[in-house]
């Protein structure tokens, strides 16, 4: 497979490598795409140096997948660009999640959905990945009526600024002055405030959990409401879910689903102390799930703990997974030996 990496030089790029390395995906030529200030930079991959392309050179190489994790305005402007010459693209970015002619995959979820002419493919945000991963088995046996989401999501989320900004206070820098993306001190300290506010109250952030969660479990009269929290936390997003079901269950049918969902890992002994955190989720391609107990203040009401590296289940390998899926079942062209 001929593969580019758009946003190359980016954190979630440079899990993307790893992730493509760790999954032993099928690479005959790889082609790091960065701007052009990135242009001519060196990307390891496997031993070997790559120099980063242009967007313009990459489309001309005719990419069989171009896994995107650039911005939405970059991914609005390009993406089509190498669609147009049959390059599948799998886009990190928000641009295309909720165009309602595009599929936004979790693959373990609605990864059937894709055909061969889906050419551009929406990689959910990364809350709603690891929430809808543990939440489909569960809309399937006793449907969801209500969702009621606090999340508590790594500054990583928000990229290399961010990263920066924590490493500078944690030094004891002051960056008040300085082009921060918070606006307020993210070391020690939690910011109920992830993404921009729109005119409901709500961040984009709240409402891409809304949105996004309803159109890949294909249920729009779920019933909705979420508040994104950025906290100084280096390896991963924490969610607490309160479910109500249309239909009675018991404990121990939803983690006896949640243990045979592939990608979950039950961690739930509280004899023990063993709940998921987002310490022991980093660097992990997992979804854990744990706290579950029954909410008994309202009737089929459930609570659920979730957590999941961001970076990795939460983007890169959520993508390459997509691409896998597309290359397993022989949805993108194969590489022909002479």
């Amino acid at each position: 497979m001929k593969v580019a990496v758009v946003g190359a030089t980016g954190l979630v790029g440079g899990v993307m490598f790893q992730v493509l390395k760790e999954h032993n995906f099928p690479i005959t030529e790889l082609m790091p795409v960065a701007s052009a200030r990135s242009v001519g930079k060196l990307i390891s991959y496997e031993g070997k140096e790559y120099p980063v392309i242009g967007m313009q050179e990459a489309i001309d190489r005719r990419p069989d997948v171009a896994i995107f994790s650039a911005g939405g305005s970059t991914s609005l402007e390009w993406a089509p660009k190498f669609a147009e010459v049959g390059c599948v693209v799998v886009d990190n970015s928000s641009a295309w999640r909720m165009d309602p002619t595009k599929k936004l995959v979790v693959p373990e979820v609605n990864a059937d959905e894709l055909t061969p002419s889906d050419l551009i493919i929406a990689n959910p945000n990364c809350s709603t990945i690891q929430m809808v991963l543990a939440l489909a088995p569960l809309h399937e046996a006793f449907g969801i009526k209500r969702l009621v989401i606090s999340t508590y999501q790594s500054f990583t989320g928000t990229g290399v600024p961010a990263v920066n900004q924590y490493e500078a206070e944690k030094r004891g820098e002051d960056t008040s002055d300085t082009d921060r993306p918070y606006h307020y001190p993210i070391f020690e300290n939690c910011i109920p405030h992830c993404d921009v506010f729109l005119d409901n109250a709500y961040t984009k952030e709240e409402m891409k959990l809304v949105h996004e969660t309803r159109k890949i479990l294909g249920d729009d009269s779920i019933a909705i409401t979420a508040t994104a929290v950025r906290v100084p936390v280096h390896g991963g997003h924490s969610e607490c879910v309160n479910i109500e079901f249309k239909k009675d269950f018991t404990v121990e049918k939803v983690r006896e689903l949640l243990a045979a969902t592939p990608g979950v890992i039950v961690q739930d002994d509280i004899k023990n102390n063993v709940y998921p955190m987002p310490l022991l989720a980093k660097h992990r391609d997992e979804v854990f799930v744990g706290r579950i107990r029954r909410d008994e203040s309202i009737g089929n009401g459930l609570n659920l703990w979730i957590v999941a590296d961001n970076l990795r289940k939460g983007a890169a390998t959520n993508a390459v997974q997509i691409a896998e899926y597309l290359v397993e079942n022989k949805l993108i062209g194969q590489t022909v030996e002479a």
